[in-house]
Parts: C-alpha cells; structure tokens; sequence
C-alpha cells in the first residue's frame, strides 16, 4: 500500500524508485569519486558503524547508499573560504595539486628519481604549502573541522533521513530486515502509524470492522487530527490511516453525497481536515411566528394552569398521550424553557441620572428593606430624599418603606403615607417611564385595598393617559369601574381594548360578565367562554366559570355542568353542587339539615311556635301596601313576581323595618346566630303565581337558611336542593345550606309567604364569625 507524499516530494513513488532515479544520474560522474569510495572500505564500514552494523551481503547495497552521501553530488568542492576559494576538498587535495604542479615544472619525475629526491621534494612542497595555505588562508579549517563534526556526528540522521524510505519494519531505521526486502530476500510491508505492520494490522481484525480510532467520535480522536485545516502542517506527510473524517464517521453522520460504503473507499486517499464540531439543526419550532399560537394550555385538578399535559395525568388513561421518546421529552423541555427565556420580561429601569450617582446608597437602604429592617430602611430612604428630593428613586423607596411599615404595624395612617409618597415619586419631572409604571399601579392597588376605589380609578386612568397603548393597564381600569359598580363605564373600556385586542382573554371574560349582569344571557355565553379557554392570566377565576355555568343553565345547555366541574378541578367550587365562592374551609357540607344537626333547637321552637303572630304583622304590613316589599334585584327570576321584605342585612337592622313588625323583631333578637350573622339575611319573601327562580347558588359555605312557613298553598309550590325536592309547611321550619344549588317553582293559585332567617354555620367558632368580612 503506498503512501501519501507531502506536496514538494520529488516523486509519489515508493522510496526505492526514488532511489534508482538518482543513481541513473550519477553514471555520468568522473570516475575518481568512485575509486575513492571504493578504496576506503574502512572508512565505509566506519560509517555505517552508528546504525548496528552490516554483515558480507549487505555491504554492496549500503556501499551503493552510502557513497554518494560521502562525497559531494556533483564532485566538485561546495565550501566557500575566506578569500573566495573552495575548500571542501581538503588538505590532502591541495597537496595533490601542488605536487603535479611542481612535476610540470621540472619537466616531470622519472622513475629513476631516488627516494629521498621525492621526500626533498614533497618536504619542500609540504613547507611551502603550509606557508601559503596559512599566510594567504586557502583552506579554512574551521569549515573543514566542522565539516567533519559534522559528517561524524550527522551521519546516522543523514541515513535515517534519506533512507527513511527504506525502512519497512517500523524500528526507525535502516537495518538488515530494510536491506533484505531490497535483495528480494523478503517480501515488502506497508506501515501504519506507530509502525505496526498493516498486513498485521488487518490480520488483527475482522474484513468489516473498521479501525477503532475512525469510529471514535471527533472530539476524542488524535489531536492532530481534529486540528483545522488551517493550523495543520501543508507538508507533512499524512498517514493512510488518518483518512477523511466522513468516512470516519458513523453510517448516519456520513456525507449523503457520498455513496460508497466505508469498507469499499480508496485507502490511499489524503485526509481532509475534520469538521472541529459537527452541525446540530435548531429546534423548528422556535422559527414559528408565535410561541403560543399552536400551544393548547389545559386545566388540572390542583387549581393551577398548566402548559401541557404531563405524563402521569394521561398515561392511566391511554398511552396515547405518553411521549414515545426520552430525546422528545428533554427537546420539548428544551423548546419550553426557551420560550419561556423569550418571553420573559425585561427588568424595569427605575434609576435616572441622578440616582446612578447615588445607586450605592439606594442600593444599601434597598438591602436594608428587603432583610426586613423596615424601619431602618425608612430612615435611610428619607435622609436620601432629604438630600436629593428630585430623586425619583429615593423617594419610590420611601413610599416602599412606608407600605412595609404600615403593614407590619398595620397602620391605616402610615398606608395613606405610602400612598403620597408613591404620587410625589411619580411625578417628579425626571422619573423614568418603568418608575411611573411601577409607582402608579402600586398606589391604585393600596387605594383599593383601603377601599378608596375611586382614587384607585383615577390613579389607573393617569397611567392609561401616559401609557395609551398598554392593554393591561386599559384592562385594570376595567376592573377599577366595576369595583365602584360602574359597569357602564367598564363596559366601555372593555370594547375598547377587544376593538384592539379580540382575542384578549382577560377583556372577554369580564366583558361576558358585564353582559350577563345586563341580562344579556346568550351574548354573555362566548366571551365568557373563550375568556376562559384563553387561559390568560387574571381569567382563572370561580365568578367566571360560575357565570358561564349559569349562562348555559339558562338558555338550556348542559354542557354547564362540564364547566362546574372544571371550576371545582381548579379548586374554585367545593363540589358540583356546592358552588359558593366566599367559603371557610373545613365545614360540614350537607344540602338539607335537621334542627337537631344544626344546634339550633331553641330557635326553631321559637320561629314554629310563633309562626302565626309573625304572620298577622306581616299581613298587615302587605295589606297596608306601604311598598315595603321590594323585587328581587339579584337577577334570579325567569320569570314572576318575586318581592322581598329585608330586617336585618349583613347582622344590622335594615333601618326602620323593624317598627312594622315589632313582635317578629323582638322575638329574632333573643338569638344572635340570626341577628349577628354578617354573612346572611332576615327577611320576608313573597312569591306570586307563575314564578321560576334560576337554578342557583349562595355567595358563602358559612350559613345555613331557615325557611318557616307562612301561607303555604296546598300544591304547586316546591323547592329543590341538590337533587332533593320538598315542599313548605305553613308553621314548620325547613333548614338547608344554600350554597349547594337549589331551585324554585310557584305554580299555586295564590301566593306563597315565608320567613328567611340566615344563621351562623355551627362549626365557625365565636372568633370566626366575629372576624369574618360580612356579605
């Protein structure tokens, strides 16, 4: 097998034809050259002393070698003197030329010329030869001294280097095995790196298995190897082993275009250079237009939305959804946390010019309210502001400051503080975009929880006037009108962002609401829906699913239950049934209760033995016809008439209410589950004939509704709880939990009149309904 040749190789033969070809050249030269290397045998074997001897065969093929390297390729002197003169020849030389001089001279020197004739003569020569060689520096002796050194000390790397060629067993030189296939003696070997024969080398594995180091990947392969092309070496010599890395490669990282198959490509071809790394193609899917568009959000059953469905929620179900492939799973968790670093919001830039010139000390004050240090932090924030009251970073931290405080000390005062400071943070003339953004919204949502909503609306309005084109802060402003029972005026800022933004989740869901608060029952039912399959944020929330489950409930769609279910999947409803919104955790859920269940026995001896006292101030109020009775107003009807007469409202008196029905008041006030219930209702109810109430829900899990009956008729008049129906009793008391869905027909011929009292669940403690907000 040959092998590569570097660029400026005289030949791409093997080194023995390089070899004959300067040998054909040399048959020209004078004959004088050969004789000497011929006679100096001794000087040969001198020669090749340093490489380990030669045997009686081997001399005439090393004398042939070795001649041509002992004297100058062309004969002729190569050393420059000092005075211009060549000098390679010798001393030995120039004596040889002298002597023949002085013989033509003499006319020549016979044989009868004695002995001592001729030392006289070459003792006169050698004199006056040494004289002129010294006085006019014909010979440079330097040169020759180091010609020597140099022809004794070099001569093994001189046969090492030019007959490298011949060196066919991997030792590093030439020797007797080298001098053997020369003979024909033995057969010729062709080498791999490390100089291992290749015959031995294939004989070591099997036809089809390729060499190990081609089958490593790129990055553990010989370094030299790996290099780029422009940092390898153009004249070296390449192995064949070191073939191109393509063909290295496995069958599936191979060149396409290349078609051969490994074990059948030219072994006598140069490497290329490798690849340094081999090309991974992105994820397409980051070249889509949208990260979202294709996304299908879902919902769990652990009240959090969730970006996929994971594996152990699906694999019960059907294998179907299971990944097939580990490589997938880690791409898609590649895909989704890229998404997730794109979509991710820049942080604000809150420092001007003037507060980069003291950001280490805001930097100390921040540290300072961040560990918790409050107090300190404010001290810190307000001698900054001292120093620099143009600074709108300095005083934004106060405001920051003041809001902890407030709220560790839970200060109404120290709130309202907080508050001023954020405006005069706003406000001052150089306060960045992000700091406004910031320091406003903050102040709207402190107004809000001090129930101030109106400033919060006009605080949410400024930021719309500076920040126009932002949809959230449009949206928040939404909200700040329904907040203070402004619908109309939400009304209109929704159809304004969905004339932008149609697809907008959050605008949909609260549009919906305000069209089903309207009435607006069947336009309610898509913005409320595709609010809700959005998946935006702000849109997961209990009223929505409840308003849609309504919605459908009322135009006859079953599907509604499909949305309860949802809402209580995501934790919004205690159950299907029970869909209440404002609950206390961890109370006795049940849709119809006895007396004795409830602890209240006492009560409702009392409103059962005084049922008909209770009945006659009533009537009287009704036949007086003072308009004391006022109609449903919670949008509850399909259709009737439906009025109510309220006493006590969230555990007060509902005004003068009480001065019409003296006797049923006093006898209520003697039981403070009742009268203190700030979650629940006294009240009269009439119903006329004709009257159907929705399929609803109460607002809260933490009461329980007592119905006694005053003017019952005999048939048409029922309720349902749950899947339970019953019917009144005039002077009986029926007791349920109306946050569990209950219903209403009055088909009589007359009306129906009872009494509502709302009571404390019995398993809130005194503390609880003392501290619970009122509804």
């Amino acid at each position: 097998m040959e092998t590569c040749r570097p660029p400026d190789s005289s030949s791409t033969a093997s080194g023995k034809e390089v070899y004959m070809e300067e040998e054909e050249e040399e048959e020209e030269e004078v004959m004088y050259e050969e004789d000497l290397c011929d006679d100096d045998e001794e000087e040969v074997a001198s020669a090749v002393q340093d490489i380990g001897g030669l045997n009686e065969a081997e001399k005439p093929l090393v004398r042939a070698e070795v001649c041509p390297y002992l004297r100058d390729s062309d004969g002729k002197p190569t050393a420059d003197s000092k005075n211009g003169l060549k000098s390679d020849g010798g001393a030995a030389a120039a004596a040889a030329t002298a002597a023949g001089a002085a013989a033509a001279a003499g006319g020549g020197v016979g044989p009868k010329t004695t002995m001592f004739t001729w030392f006289v003569v070459l003792a006169l020569l050698g004199v006056w030869s040494s004289v002129a060689v010294v006085y006019f520096d014909v010979v440079d002796y330097d040169s020759v001294i180091a010609r020597a050194k140099e022809f004794r000390v070099n001569f093994s790397e001189v046969l090492q280097g030019k007959l490298m060629a011949y060196d066919r067993d991997g030792d590093g030189d030439f020797d007797m095995e080298d001098a053997k296939v020369l003979l024909g003696l033995k057969d010729p070997v062709t080498f791999e790196v490390g100089g291992r024969p290749a015959e031995e080398h294939d004989r070591a594995r099997p036809a089809d298995t390729q060499d190990p180091d081609r089958a490593r990947p790129a990055d553990t392969q010989d370094p030299d190897r790996a290099r780029p092309a422009d940092t390898q070496d153009p004249d070296r010599a390449r192995p064949a082993d070191t073939q191109d890395p393509d063909r290295a490669r496995p069958a599936d990282t191979q060149d396409p275009d290349r078609a051969r198959p490994a074990d059948t490509q030219d072994p006598a071809v140069c490497p290329q250079a490798p690849l340094v790394e081999e090309f991974v193609p992105d994820d397409p899917r980051e070249d889509s237009g949208h990260p979202y568009e294709d996304k299908v959000e879902t919902i769990d059953t652990t009240g959090v939305l969730v970006e996929e469905v994971m594996a152990e929620d699906t694999v019960v179900e059907s294998g179907k959804y299971v990944t097939s492939s580990k490589v997938s799973q880690e791409t898609e968790s590649r895909s989704d946390q890229k998404v997730k670093e794109k979509t991710k919001k820049s942080k604000p830039k809150l420092l001007n010019k003037l507060d980069k010139t003291i950001k280490v000390e805001i930097d100390a004050a921040e540290k300072l309210r961040k560990k918790g240090k409050v107090e300190e932090a404010l001290k810190s924030f307000e001698a900054l502001v001292q120093r620099f009251p143009q600074s709108p970073r300095a005083r934004y931290g106060k405001a920051q400051a003041e809001d902890d405080v407030a709220e560790k000390q839970r200060s109404n005062d120290l709130l309202q503080r907080a508050i001023n400071s954020y405006r005069e943070a706003s406000e001052l003339p150089s306060a960045t975009p992000d700091l406004i953004r910031v320091t406003l919204k903050r102040r709207a949502e402190r107004q809000q929880f001090l129930g101030r909503n109106r400033g919060a609306l006009l605080t949410l309005e400024r930021l719309v006037e500076v920040f126009p084109e932002d949809l959230g802060l449009k949206n928040d402003l939404g909200v700040a009108h329904l907040l203070i029972g402004d619908n109309k005026g939400a009304k209109r800022v929704y159809e304004e962002v969905l004339a932008v933004a149609p697809s907008d989740g959050f605008a949909m869901v609260h549009y919906g609401f305000i069209l089903k608060s309207e009435n607006q029952i069947a336009e309610s039912i898509p913005y409320l829906k595709g609010g809700l399959e959005s998946g935006a944020p702000g849109t997961d929330d209990g009223r929505f699913y409840f308003h849609l489950g309504d919605a459908l409930q009322r135009v006859g769609d079953d599907s509604a239950y499909h949305w309860y279910e949802l809402g209580h999947q995501r934790g919004h409803f205690a159950s299907v049934w029970q869909r209440s919104l404002y609950n206390v955790d961890g109370l006795q859920a049940q849709p119809w209760w006895t007396p004795q269940e409830t602890g209240y026995t006492d009560l409702v001896k009392a409103l059962e033995r005084g049922w008909k006292a209770i009945r006659e101030e009533v009537l009287a109020v009704m036949d007086l016809k003072t308009g004391l009775f006022m109609p449903e107003e919670e949008n509850l009807r399909e259709r009737g008439d439906w009025g109510q007469y309220t006493l006590w409202q969230q555990g007060r008196k509902a005004g003068d209410a009480c001065r019409s029905v003296p006797k049923t008041c006093s006898l209520l006030e003697r039981f403070p589950e009742a009268t203190n219930c700030k979650r629940g209702q006294i009240k009269f109810s009439v119903m006329q004939p004709g009257t159907h109430v929705w399929p609803h829900t109460g607002p809260t899990n933490c009461r329980l509704r007592m119905h006694l009956g005053l003017v019952v008729p005999e048939e048409g008049c029922r309720i349902r709880c749950t899947n339970q129906t019953r019917a009144w009793e005039e002077g009986r008391v029926l007791i349920f939990d109306d946050s569990f869905e209950h219903e209403v027909w009055q088909e009589a011929a007359s009306y129906r009149l009872i009494l509502i009292v709302d009571v404390w669940h019995p398993a809130l403690s005194a503390h609880q309904r003392q501290t619970l907000s009122p509804i």
